[in-house]
Parts: C-alpha cells; sequence; structure tokens
C-alpha cells in the first residue's frame, strides 16, 4: 500500500522530534548526573573538612599549660587546613568504631589533655591544633622549686612567663646564668610578691644561681636580673654562657645529685681554658675589690632579711 508523501513527511518529523527529544533529556540526565556528582565530591570535601574540636575560651599567655576550663570541646567546625592537626574532641565506641552520641543527639565530649602548653599566645576562638602547642619533657629526679628575693625582675612580670637570669658585670659584660625558665610569682592575700619568684631548677642550676649571686654580692656595680621570652612556646632557650668559680664547679663534680650529663657539659666548657679566660677573668677582677667580703656579708644578711618579711607576711595572711 502507498503511503501519501505528505504522510510520510509527517512521519518523519514525528521520529525526528521524538529523537531530539531523545538526546535533549539524554543531555539534561547527564548533566544533572555530573552536577549531583559535583555535589557528592563537595559534600565530601566538606566533610572531610568538618571536625568537633576544642576552642580556647578565655586568654592564653605563650608557655602557659592550657586548663580544661579555657577550652570548651565538642565546637563543630570547617575548616579549610587539613584535619590531622586538630585535636578530635568526640569520644569513640571501642564496639561500632564510630563515635558515641548523647541522647540529644550531640558528640559526647572527651575531657581535653592535660599537660599541653601554649607555643603562642592564644586568643578566644582559636581552634586547638597541634603546631600551636607541645609538651614538656618528665620532670627530672633533681628539679627543685627554688625561691630568689635577688633579682631584679622586670616591673610587669606575670606567673607563666619565661625568662633567663642574666649577670651582668659592672665593666658591662653580660652572662646568662640560666635559660628559658617559667617563673611563678608567689601571692599574699591575692596580691603578687614585689621581690620574691619562684623558679623550678636542677641541680647544677641550683649550684649555678648561687655562684653566681655570691659574686654578684662581691662585685661593686653587679646586677643579677631577669630578662622576657617574647613568645615562650616557640622561642628556643638561650645558651648558658656563665662559668662558675672552681670551688663551685669542684662542689658539682662532687654531687651526687646532679645530673651526670650536666656535669659533663660543664667539665667540657671548664676544661676549655680560652673560653674559661673569657668568661672569669673579667668575673676574677671585678670581685678582687677592697668592699668584697663585706658587700657579701652585707648582701646575704639582707637576702636572709627578705625572706624572713617575706614569710612574716605569708604567716599572717594565714591567721597564725
Amino acid at each position: 500500500m502507498a503511503v501519501n508523501p505528505m504522510q510520510r513527511k509527517a512521519n518523519n518529523s514525528f521520529l525526528l522530534g521524538i529523537l531530539i527529544t531523545l538526546l535533549i533529556t539524554g543531555a539534561i540526565i547527564a548533566f544533572l548526573l555530573l552536577q549531583l556528582s559535583k555535589l557528592n565530591e563537595e559534600k565530601k570535601k566538606t566533610e572531610a573538612q568538618r571536625v568537633y574540636t576544642y576552642v580556647v575560651t578565655s586568654e592564653i599567655k605563650s608557655g602557659t599549660e592550657i586548663q580544661a576550663s579555657q577550652v570548651q570541646g565538642g565546637v563543630e567546625m570547617i575548616l579549610a587546613t587539613s584535619s590531622e592537626t586538630i585535636y578530635d574532641s568526640r569520644i569513640k565506641d571501642s564496639k561500632t568504631g564510630g563515635y558515641k552520641i548523647e541522647a540529644d543527639g550531640t558528640y559526647t565530649v572527651k575531657p581535653f589533655s592535660a599537660g599541653l602548653k601554649a607555643k603562642v599566645d592564644l586568643h578566644p576562638g582559636t581552634v586547638i591544633t597541634s603546631d600551636l602547642t607541645y609538651t614538656d619533657e618528665l620532670i627530672a629526679s633533681d628539679i627543685r622549686r627554688q625561691e630568689y628575693n635577688v633579682i631584679t625582675l622586670p616591673s610587669q612580670i606575670e606567673t607563666g612567663e619565661y625568662v633567663d637570669i642574666r649577670l651582668r658585670l659592672p665593666n658591662g659584660q653580660d652572662y646568662i646564668v640560666i635559660s628559658h625558665k617559667q617563673v611563678t610569682i608567689p601571692q599574699i592575700n591575692g596580691i603578687d610578691s614585689e621581690n620574691c619568684v619562684w623558679l623550678d631548677l636542677s641541680e647544677i642550676e641550683i649550684l649555678n644561681m648561687s655562684g653566681a649571686i655570691v659574686e654578684a654580692y662581691r662585685m661593686n656595680g653587679a646586677k643579677l636580673y631577669a630578662t622576657r621570652y617574647i613568645e615562650a612556646g616557640i622561642q628556643e632557650a638561650a645558651t648558658v654562657t656563665y662559668l662558675p668559680s672552681d670551688e663551685i664547679i669542684a662542689l658539682m663534680a662532687k654531687d651526687p645529685n646532679a645530673v651526670q650529663e650536666a656535669k659533663n657539659a660543664l667539665f667540657s666548657r671548664n676544661n676549655n681554658s680560652e673560653e674559661k679566660n673569657v668568661i672569669r677573668n673579667p668575673i676574677n677582677n671585678a670581685k678582687n675589690n677592697e668592699d668584697a667580703e663585706d658587700n657579701l656579708q652585707d648582701g646575704v644578711q639582707s637576702e636572709i632579711q627578705g625572706l624572713q618579711e617575706e614569710r612574716e607576711k605569708y604567716l599572717e595572711s594565714l591567721g597564725m
């Protein structure tokens, strides 16, 4: 049966229309699938950057230990940086491998880890990461808390800051006696002491300080003083440049409480005659003055009296 040319043309147009419709529909479906794939990738990327971390809630000084009361855990954030440096505040479920969920649907928050210190000053809203924190080594067995009232302190020093203790000679030469030590300013009735400071020192450092104090007393115009670190968490400890007298070194050699490694380092410097002469000659010369012994007696007496007065104030604050 012959097909009418007009009818054939209509059929071809109809088929062409269907084909075009299918092509357009396919293109739309392909486009939507591509967009859906992109959305899924973005979602995965976002999820990878989603963290539940600890955030600082109050000012934390560089070098000080971060207290649990100064942070808030379980804070949800989307971070552009890698989450590997983030301290995850969620508790994992050992059975399921996932995270524990509270009744209200939030994640169970674990206590903040003790012992972490701030490398730099941390301000409220800062996300706590491993890049911003560090931990101290275990306290050595010979560390003791020493109290001094003979060190000239910076006018605005606060508990928790780090200092070097330096000895300045009358001729301007300057030596580092101990370095990178965190200070504690004792308080009485909530008021900081004006001249006392506590330092946690090793046996060698204690003897080093004792030698420097006595020698400072014997020199007219000498000064034992503290200098502050700007960012104690990231600034390395300065190298000690002070070398105590032969008498102090001999005492250190016989001291059973001093760590042998510290002894060896000190003896190595003492055996370097060139370095020893550069350090010791100016100190010995400055001590050879007619007032040396009188200055020593006056200085020791003043130190003892100052500590006694501080003790009396403390006992009075306790009502004793």
